[in-house]
């Protein structure tokens, strides 16, 4: 007799599929990928990803989200090292960056052309925008930078994530997702600090 799998251990070994799955994606995209490919690559039944979700696009999205919410932990991590609103900020812009590094100009199309993965990525644009102009406004309160209007700078902020986002700054400049962040770290950080 097979004894049961712990509660323990099918939570560990989804948590497994989703980390092998975001960097199948994020290497090779998911578009052109069937469910037997991807059970193949991960060395999987098509029955084991069916636990994960019912459909390639429902596992699509929540690969997507799994994507994002690790990121944000990291990203956050990232901020509580840091320190002063110039650190803060710079260490917030630089980690959202490095959470796309990695991801292969395929995942960033595929991501653009699948709607429910899109609309995350633009509802995680939001909240990047928004938490940027929260790091600017503690900054401006406690006297760290320049007395700026932290709403409009942080408008600034997310029109350019957005263009990011939607990857006009990649075909006006050339500049992969990650270094645009990069980039605007450092504008931000310039341009409201003493």
């Amino acid at each position: 007799m097979v004894p049961p799998v712990s509660p323990a251990h099918a939570t560990a070994r989804r948590a497994q599929l989703f980390d092998e799955l975001v960097t199948l994606f994020l290497d090779e995209g998911f578009a052109h990928l069937t469910l037997d490919q991807i059970a193949s690559r991960l060395h999987c039944s098509k029955s084991t990803l069916y636990t994960l979700a019912g459909s390639k696009d429902d596992l699509v999205r929540e690969v997507t989200v799994h994507f994002f919410r690790s990121a944000t932990t990291e990203v956050e991590a990232a901020v509580a090292r840091a320190t002063g609103t110039t650190g803060r900020l710079t260490a917030y812009l630089t980690a959202v960056g490095a959470a796309l590094a990695p991801a292969h100009e395929q995942f960033m199309e595929d991501l653009a052309g699948f709607p429910p993965a899109r609309d995350l990525y633009e509802r995680n644009t939001r909240a990047a925008a928004d938490r940027v102009h929260e790091l600017i406004s503690e900054g401006v309160a406690v006297g760290d930078v320049r007395d700026v209007h932290a709403a409009f700078v942080a408008d600034v902020a997310a029109s350019v994530m957005v263009r990011i986002q939607q990857r006009a700054i990649k075909a006006a400049v050339g500049l992969e997702d990650s270094q645009a962040y990069l980039e605007l770290a450092q504008l931000l950080t310039e341009g409201i600090g003493r």
